[in-house]
């Protein structure tokens, strides 16, 4: 550089320039020296055996651990600002977890932890969603947008009328495709009495924005109600508490001398392994109930129901299941067909045949896959999910149709006639719904069933709802009809099932 003190010359500035040259090219043979140094290091050998494939194994391992260590080392070093060592942590832990190209294990900070043990055993400030996120985009075409697997009743989103299925297209604005699973749930959370805007998207052409208040979430585990002399039990998330709340619903069911039950699984996600073992345990006379396999043999685990029972075998028993049952609710689904003894009405289950375990680090943690579940004719119905022995759906809508409830979210004029009738009985519900029938040809019944879903939202809903419910009408139908006995003697295992699948279909067997 030219200075005042310095006369200049072109000679001069050219020594100069060739010095500087020199100074900083020495530099980077430096800078290169110690980084080549940094991964020759990294590269010695340090195993033994190297002929056999696992001692080979094991030193790449250990090889490309001792990389990441030393390149952190460098980072810390040699980085132009100072670097939070527990920043790089956090973020070596999280790129390893998403190399694994697995939405159910990922790295869990502090806050993901606590989340994790509210969602499980306590409560929380949401808006009551169990959700997904792809890795990548969809199969048919849509970006990574959030998946609502279920909502949990009588929630925010539950009393919004969210369903299985809905896409989260934006939460306050920002796009979820380019959220990380993270960041979706931190936007979601928060404190309770404050708002966030959703725009969903159900369908191909449906979309529409809600704005939920959040509430403290308490993790529900069961409800239960008679149905004449048909016990109704539902249950809504497996937790510690699940069981214990069963098995009082049973002796409520028997001081009401039921003669028949229906277990409702839809839109439970799931939950703990042993709960889900636990409820199956209150239907079934020993035998395997389910069983655990992964890469370790030794790990596996087979578990098997009790010589006890809380329900007879004499009474029916019917599985109501659909797209948002998974996880912990296919082990039970699963396992009574298997053993033939539930007859399973609604829609396939959602396919989610693998097991996870949470390893605490501290204040962090970690999720991790380490097992696929199989059901006792043996398979796994990862991706695969669970058919119903009698498929009922509710009614769906057309394009046409979407374009219709479009219009009619629009104008609000549903939320519009709940708030100003607060006391509306069915038969007002019945004029309203048919007036809007008239106006916008939508379906009555699922006109009924919105204004419903509204009316719901500031009450706590009804254990069931038979007007509406079809698939719960269709097993209570099943019960009384006397039917039960001669449907059981048709059903099949799912091993059954799978195989017939691909001797028909070609296609190969999960594994």
């Amino acid at each position: 550089m030219h200075t005042k003190n310095e006369p200049f010359s072109p000679e001069a500035a050219g020594r100069k320039a060739r010095t500087e040259d020199v100074r900083l090219s020495l530099l980077w043979v430096v800078a290169t020296t110690v980084l080549c140094a940094v991964f020759a290091l990294a590269s010695v050998p340090r195993g033994f055996a190297q002929g056999r494939d696992s001692a080979a194994a094991g030193q790449n391992s250990r090889q490309y651990t001792s990389i990441i260590q030393n390149v952190f080392d460098f980072i810390q070093k040699h980085y132009v600002d100072e670097v939070d060592p527990k920043a790089l942590y956090e973020g070596a832990m999280t790129g390893l977890f998403n190399a694994l190209g697995d939405p159910h294990s990922s790295f869990l900070g502090e806050k993901d932890m606590a989340d994790l043990t509210d969602t499980t055993q306590g409560s929380f400030g949401g808006v009551g969603l169990y959700i997904s996120k792809p890795t990548e985009p969809r199969s048919d075409g849509n970006p990574a947008y959030v998946e609502v697997a279920s909502p949990i009743e009588d929630t925010p989103g539950w009393r919004a009328g969210i369903n299985p299925g809905d896409l989260i297209i934006k939460i306050n604005d920002e796009q979820t495709d380019v959220l990380s699973m993270d960041d979706v749930l931190s936007r979601l959370r928060g404190a309770p009495g404050t708002e966030v805007k959703l725009l969903l998207r159900r369908g191909a052409k449906l979309e529409f924005p809600v704005t939920l208040t959040r509430a403290v979430i308490e993790v529900p585990t069961t409800k239960s109600a008679m149905i004449g002399d048909v016990g109704y039990l539902k249950l809504i998330t497996f937790t510690p508490r699940t069981v214990d709340r069963a098995k009082a619903a049973i002796e409520e069911f028997k001081a009401n001398n039921y003669r028949a039950l229906i277990l409702d699984l839809r839109n439970n996600y799931g939950g703990l392994l042993q709960s889900a073992v636990g409820i199956s345990d209150l239907f079934l006379d020993g035998g395997v109930v389910v069983s655990t396999k992964s890469r370790i043999p030794a790990e596996n685990a087979l578990f098997n129901a009790r010589k006890t029972t809380a329900v007879p075998a004499n009474i029916p028993i019917i599985v109501l299941i659909n797209r948002g049952s998974a996880s912990a609710s296919e082990i039970v689904a699963g396992a009574l067909k298997d053993r033939n003894r539930a007859y399973l009405v609604g829609e396939k289950s959602f396919g989610k045949g693998s097991v996870q375990q949470v390893f605490p680090l501290d204040k962090s943690g970690f999720k991790i896959t380490v097992a696929r579940y199989y059901t006792p004719s043996d398979v796994n119905i990862d991706k695969i999910g669970i058919p119903p022995d009698r498929e009922v759906k509710f009614p769906e809508f057309t394009d046409r149709d979407a374009e219709k409830l479009n219009a009619l979210i629009t104008a609000n004029r549903i939320p519009a006639f709940v708030e100003s009738n607060p006391q509306a009985t069915p038969a007002d519900v019945q004029r309203f719904a048919q007036q809007l029938n008239a106006e916008y040809q939508i379906d009555l019944s699922l006109l009924r069933r919105l204004i419903r879903n509204e009316q719901n939202r500031t009450v706590i809903a009804p254990v069931y709802d038979l007007e509406y419910d079809v698939q719960l009408e269709e097993a209570v139908k099943i019960l009384r009809e006397g039917t039960y006995n001669a449907l059981m003697r048709t059903t099949k295992t799912l091993k059954a099932l799978q195989e017939e699948a691909a001797a028909e279909e070609g296609f190969p067997l999960a594994s």
